[in-house]
Order: structure tokens, then C-alpha cells, then sequence
């Protein structure tokens, strides 16, 4: 960058003013300086030459032996770890957040000079006996104007990332130090709410898969949920997880609370909506009270109780109380609803719900068991494949599994409840930011595990590609956030006001991340870092990628006896 007569720098929002250079009189002060390092394996990377809050700018000086007129300062590269000595028997750690070469007019390349920022996030103090502290976020001594700045090394990245001392996994390597294994601290990970979010290609679905598998491997009978739009999964979790689907799911429609029966049942009208649904909440306490006739100890019911009861007798009341009414006019609510629930029942699609002909049988219990997996048997994940469940229906059948998860962990016993991490994918379109966007129940049972669950054992696992569109209420609470690459300067924004955490020098590499690299930051982790995923076996990888369009366009190798078995795969709604 062309200076002009610049003669140093401000520190961002400040107005602090950095020790000035003007020629050759910076390169020789440093000169000098450089002869004050403490430790001669320490790499000088310049002097500090502005401190403001966490912020602190280096003036940098090139390595030894490199030439004046190669402008190389390739220790202070963005994203690079470096250290500052104190005063007080300390050392302060920073992320380069910034570089920027000053130049003057007319003048020498010698004369020109380059200036780091560097955003502090912790420090390593010293004991009187000289032995070292454990790394701490925060600084609690600043440095001092002049204070040497170097490069860290690979023991500073093993004392900042250092191994933890409670349950924990290691999911990858440090992106400045290859040989630094990365780790994620379990408990904290699991029992506050964690987000992964990246744009469509960057490695989510494998970062998903490879997250859930270490932490099953480390504690085989967990209680994994996961909600998976686009059956990309069960391939990834191949018999270690019960993958739920249309055909082999039967999630029986009393099950429902009322406000999810009047979404499936209801007219879209708001006015004709508010009648039917007072006809139906009517008919269903009268249907549950019928069920409950013969217990001895009936619970009070309510159109939410979760109560066994027959849609035919549901039909039979809403034609009763058509037949007494006066005015033809008058039916029409009733009508409406009858045709609705009829239709349900004949749609083959909706089986799994709405099957007639069923016996009438309470199977919460063993419904709740199978999709907990209490006990595990082997295979602690559910998977819900909603790939094959009709879109109209999906909103609802969401609601419903979240509902499940939150009010049984709510019903459970303190001391005999089981935790269980719910992993929702594509989670912008269940909690979005706009309400206008999401279908209400299933955004108010997301939002209350969001502020609630934490306390009955219920975790939350949002990934996404859209973080901008996800409730930024809900986001916030994500104690953990894995972002990997983001290109939309929308989606940046909204990701560094959400955070839990500010660390601006990490968020700002996002858009330059590469495949299966990523920016972590939260209680999930010893501090906020930049890392490399371990790599994830072909065999457990999700069915996530794209399709190869010139390989598939090589040859004709489909006829028509393929199309007619996907029509007809279309047609039984079978996959």
C-alpha cells in the first residue's frame, strides 16, 4: 500500500497514535532492539509500537539475512500466533489480524517498513519460582511500547492447545502447527448447545459425521437425534444408527398437540381456520375421554394430552354436531374438516400418521424408546430420514420428534434422566430468523430447547449453510461454533455479531478456508482456533456430494426400463 509521507499508524477506533518513523531511523532502531531478545530460539517478528485495548500494532522487521530490498515478512503472516514478554513475568498471545506495508514517495524500498495488527486473546504468566502457569483467555498485563514481539513456537501452540484434563477428543491439527493435535472438550461441547455452519461444499456434512462418530467411539451408548432433510446420513452411521423412514416409521397422529393437528387439519383462511379449529378441539377431548372411559384413574385431559384416540370416531362426532345444527350454511366448517381428515386417511403417503384400519393400541411407549434409543442396543443414533415424507407433512413431523426429545427429558427424574444431543440439519429452515418464514410449532419447540434445554439434558446442534436465516436468539445460544467456509459477506456479518465470543482475527479468514478446514471457537474448546479436520474414511462419508456431470455424460447408459422405475418409485412414493 502507497503512503504517501506515512509515518506510522492509528490503532482501529482509538485515535491512539503509534511511535512514528520517518527514513532510515525505524530500521535502525530495531537494529538495536533486536539484540534485547531474551531467548536466541525465539523468532523476532518487530516491536510493539501502539497498544489499545486488545489491540496492539508491530512494527515488523524482515528475517535475519534476508535482503532489505525483498520486502519479505514472512513471519507475521494473517492468522500467524505470535508472543509478547511483559513487564511483570508474563507473556501475551495474539492472532496477526492485519498487515500493511508502508512505502514513501520517491523514496528507497530500505526506508519502507511494514506494521502487523495483532488481536490479544490470552497470556502465560510465571510463578515466582520461574515454573509457568497454565495458559488463561484474557490478558491481564499489557505490553509495553517497544516490547519485543516474536513468532510463537511449536511448545507455545502445545501450552495454548494443550491437551485437556477432562473428557475429550481430538478432531484434527492446528492450522499453524500441523504437528498440534486439536481437541474438543466432550462435556462442554454436548452439554451446552454447539452450531456448524459453512457454505455448501466446504466440508459441513464430513465435519457432522466426523464430530458424532469420535464422540461415539469415546462413549458408545450416547443418545444421538438427528433431523436429515436429504437422507445423506444413515450411510455415514451404517449400523451404529436406527434410520427411521416413512416405510418403517409409524408416528401415530394423537401424538400431536392441537396446534400441530390444526396445521394438518385446519384451513390455511385465518377465518375459517379459528372456526374449525374450535369444532376440533371439541370433537378430540370428547374422542380422548371416550378412549379413557374404562381407567380407573383417568388423567385430565386436554386437546394436548398425548391420549389414544380414533379419527372414525372424530368423523362420527363432527357428524353429530353437523346434524343438529339449523342452517345449511352452518356445516360448511364441518364439512371441510371431515373432507380434510378423510383425505389423510386415504393418501397412502401419509400412512406412518394417518393409517385407518389400525387397531387402536397406546404404543407411546415403545414409539419414544425406539426414537431415544432407551436402551441403546448397539445403535445410539436415530437418524429421520425426511428425504421420503411428503413436504406438506414435514414441519409437523419435526415438531413432533422435537417436542418428544424436550418433554420426556422435561418428565424424566433428575437423577435418573438421560442426556441426548438433538442435531438438526438444514436448521435455518426450522428456526428461522424471519417468523413469517418457519412453521410456528416446530420454531417454538427449536427456540425453547435453545433456552431451556440445557437444564433437563437436552442439547442442540444447528448446522447449516445459511446462518444469516437461522434466529439469531436461537444462534446465540450456541455455546461452540464450528464456522467453515463463508463467502457471503451477510452471512460473515451476522456470524461475528452472533458468536458467543468475538475473535474477529479468525472470523475474518472464513471466506479463504479451505475443504475440511475450520474456524472453532466457545466453551467447546481450550481457546478459539483455526483447524484442519481429521480425514474421514470414503466409507463413512455422507451421501452429500455432486453429482459428476462429465463422467455421468460420457456414455448413454440408461434406458427406458430406468425411467419406469423411477416412476413408479415416484408414484408408490418408495424409494
Amino acid at each position: 500500500m502507497l503512503d504517501g509521507q506515512a509515518v506510522g499508524s492509528v490503532a482501529p477506533g482509538t485515535g491512539a497514535v503509534s511511535m512514528s518513523a520517518r527514513g532510515n531511523v525505524m530500521p535502525d532502531t530495531l537494529e538495536r532492539r533486536d539484540q534485547d531478545a531474551s531467548d536466541p530460539q525465539d523468532k523476532r517478528v518487530g516491536i510493539v509500537n501502539s497498544v489499545s485495548g486488545f489491540s496492539v500494532s508491530c512494527l515488523l522487521v524482515q528475517p535475519e539475512g534476508a535482503s532489505k530490498s525483498s520486502l519479505s515478512y514472512r513471519d507475521a503472516a494473517i492468522g500467524s500466533i505470535i508472543k509478547i514478554p511483559t513487564e511483570r513475568n508474563s507473556t501475551a498471545y495474539g492472532f496477526v489480524n492485519s498487515v500493511e506495508l508502508h512505502i514513501n514517495h520517491g523514496a528507497e524500498l530500505d526506508s519502507s517498513y511494514a506494521v502487523a495488527e495483532i488481536e490479544l486473546f490470552g497470556e502465560i504468566r510465571q510463578r515466582k519460582n520461574g515454573t509457568r502457569k497454565k495458559f488463561t483467555r484474557g490478558v491481564s498485563v499489557y505490553p509495553v511500547l517497544g516490547a519485543p514481539v516474536y513468532a510463537a513456537t511449536h511448545q507455545d501452540m502445545a501450552e495454548i492447545y494443550t491437551k485437556p484434563d477432562t473428557w475429550h477428543l481430538e478432531i484434527g491439527r492446528l492450522y499453524q502447527d500441523a504437528e498440534q493435535p486439536a481437541y474438543l472438550i466432550s462435556q462442554e461441547f454436548l452439554c451446552k448447545h454447539s452450531a456448524i455452519l459453512g457454505t455448501t461444499g466446504s466440508g459441513k456434512s464430513c465435519a457432522v459425521t466426523l464430530i458424532l462418530r469420535s464422540l461415539l467411539g469415546a462413549h458408545p451408548n450416547g443418545h444421538i437425534v438427528m433431523i436429515d432433510p436429504h437422507g445423506e446420513y444413515a450411510r455415514a452411521f451404517e449400523g451404529m444408527a436406527e434410520v427411521i423412514t416413512p416405510q418403517n416409521l409409524q408416528l401415530p397422529y394423537w401424538m400431536l398437540n392441537f396446534e400441530e393437528l390444526c396445521a394438518v387439519f385446519c384451513s390455511k383462511d385465518p377465518l375459517n381456520r379459528a372456526r374449525e379449529a374450535g369444532i376440533l378441539k371439541d370433537v378430540i377431548v370428547a374422542a380422548k375421554r371416550d378412549y379413557l372411559r374404562d381407567q380407573e384413574d383417568p388423567p385430565h385431559v386436554t386437546a394436548d394430552t398425548p391420549v389414544p384416540y380414533g379419527l372414525t370416531n372424530v368423523l362420527k362426532r363432527i357428524s353429530d354436531a353437523m346434524g343438529k345444527l339449523d342452517r345449511p350454511d352452518n356445516t360448511l366448517p364441518y364439512l371441510r374438516l371431515a373432507a380434510t381428515i378423510e383425505s389423510f386417511q386415504a393418501d397412502r403417503r401419509y400412512a406412518f400418521m394417518f393409517a385407518s384400519g389400525v387397531t387402536l393400541r397406546d404404543t407411546m411407549s415403545q414409539i419414544v424408546s425406539r426414537i431415544l434409543r432407551i436402551p441403546v442396543e448397539g445403535k445410539p443414533v436415530t437418524i429421520l430420514d425426511l428425504s421420503a415424507i411428503p413436504s406438506e407433512i414435514i414441519d409437523v413431523v419435526v415438531s413432533l420428534l422435537c417436542r418428544v426429545v424436550f418433554d420426556f427429558a422435561v418428565w424424566s427424574k433428575r437423577d435418573e434422566s438421560i442426556p441426548v444431543l438433538l442435531v438438526c440439519d438444514e436448521a435455518h429452515r426450522y428456526v428461522p430468523a424471519d417468523d413469517a418464514h418457519g412453521f410456528e410449532p416446530t420454531r417454538l419447540a427449536m427456540a425453547r430447547i435453545a433456552k431451556e434445554g440445557r437444564k433437563y439434558g437436552v442439547s442442540l446442534c444447528l448446522v447449516s449453510q445459511r446462518p444469516s436465516e437461522i434466529s439469531e436468539s436461537v444462534l446465540s445460544q450456541c455455546s461452540t461454533v464450528f464456522a467453515l467456509r463463508m463467502a457471503s459477506e451477510r452471512d460473515l456479518k451476522f456470524v461475528r455479531s452472533a458468536l458467543p465470543e468475538a475473535s474477529s482475527a479468525l472470523i475474518n479468514t472464513l471466506p479463504a478456508l479451505q475443504y475440511q478446514e475450520a474456524v472453532v471457537i466457545g466453551e467447546g474448546v481450550t481457546h478459539p482456533m483455526r483447524i484442519r479436520f481429521l480425514d474421514l474414511e470414503e466409507q463413512f462419508r455422507p451421501v452429500s456430494g455432486s453429482a459428476n456431470f462429465p463422467k455421468a455424460w460420457e456414455t448413454d447408459t440408461q434406458d427406458g426400463d430406468f425411467v419406469a422405475q423411477v416412476v413408479d418409485r415416484w408414484r408408490r412414493q418408495q424409494r
